[in-house]
C-alpha cells in the first residue's frame, strides 16, 4: 500500500502531455527514428521501437509517418542523426530533476536546458547527480474505483513486480521495463483500462511543494518541457494542490 495520495499529480501530468499535443508528433518521430537507429527495423525483435510505435498509433499518427521514421532510422532514408542526452539538476526547495533529449546539436540543447534552469530558480547539476533518485520502470495507473482484487491477480500473473494502491483508491502497477507490454496487454485484455500507461523514471523520494514554491515548480518543468528537443522530463517534486 502506498500512503501518499498520488491521483491529483496523475491527472495534472495527463492534462499537461494533452496539452502538449501538438508536439506530440516531433517526439515520437524522433523517438521511432532513434529506436530503429539502436535496435533494428523489426518492432518484434525491438521492444523500444514496439513501444514508440504503439504510442504513435495511440496519438493517431499516419501509418505513413509511423513508417518513415522507421526507414530514417534504419539508414533506408535518409535524415537527421538525433543524439541521447540526459541531463540533471535540482529545482525549487532541491527537488530533483531529469531531462532526457533527442538532439542534432548538443551545443544548443545544453544550452538551452542550462537558461531554462537557471531563469526558473533551478540549477544544472553534473551527471549522477541526481539518477540515483529514480527508477526504471514500466508506470501503469488506474483512476478511483478500479478494482483492486482484479488488478492484482491480473498484474502479478502477466509479470508485474508491484501494485500499489493509494488512500485515494487509485492505483499504480510497476514492471520492468522489458516487460511493460506484455502486463499492459494483459490488462487491457481483462478489462482494465489504464489512465497513464509509460515506461518511465519513478521517482523513489518526493518533495513536496505547496503555494509559491509549488508555482515556481511548475514553471521550471514547463519551460523545460517546452524545448523542442526535450522528450521527457521527470522529477521528485510533488506540487501541491
Amino acid at each position: 500500500m502506498a500512503g501518499h495520495s498520488k491521483w491529483a499529480n496523475i491527472k495534472h501530468k495527463k492534462a499537461a502531455q494533452d496539452a502538449r499535443r501538438g508536439k506530440v508528433f516531433t517526439r515520437l518521430i524522433k523517438e521511432i527514428t532513434v529506436s530503429a537507429k539502436l535496435g533494428g527495423a523489426d518492432p518484434d525483435m525491438n521492444p523500444r521501437l514496439r513501444l514508440a510505435i504503439e504510442r504513435a498509433y495511440e496519438a493517431n499518427m499516419p501509418k505513413d509517418n509511423i513508417e518513415r521514421a522507421v526507414k530514417r532510422g534504419s539508414g533506408e532514408l535518409e535524415g537527421v542523426d538525433y543524439e541521447e542526452i540526459r541531463y540533471e539538476g535540482y529545482g525549487i526547495g532541491g527537488a530533483a530533476v531529469m531531462v532526457d533529449c533527442l538532439t542534432d546539436n548538443r551545443t544548443r540543447t545544453v544550452a538551452d536546458v542550462r537558461h531554462a534552469f537557471t531563469k526558473n530558480g533551478g540549477n544544472l547539476g553534473t551527471d549522477g547527480s541526481v539518477s540515483f533518485l529514480f527508477m526504471h520502470c514500466g508506470q501503469i495507473v488506474f483512476a478511483p474505483g478500479v478494482s483492486e482484487d482484479k488488478l492484482m491477480e491480473t498484474a502479478i500473473e502477466a509479470g508485474a513486480d508491484d501494485v500499489l494502491v493509494n488512500d485515494d483508491g487509485s492505483a499504480e502497477v510497476i514492471t520492468a521495463p522489458g516487460d511493460f507490454p506484455a502486463v499492459k496487454a494483459a490488462l487491457e485484455k481483462a478489462g482494465l483500462s489504464a489512465d497513464l500507461a509509460e515506461v518511465t523514471m519513478k521517482p523513489t523520494t518526493e518533495n513536496v511543494l505547496s503555494g509559491e514554491d509549488a508555482a515556481r515548480m511548475q514553471k521550471l518543468l514547463d519551460a523545460l518541457e517546452a524545448l523542442d528537443d526535450v522528450q521527457a522530463v521527470y522529477t521528485t517534486a510533488v506540487v501541491s494542490e
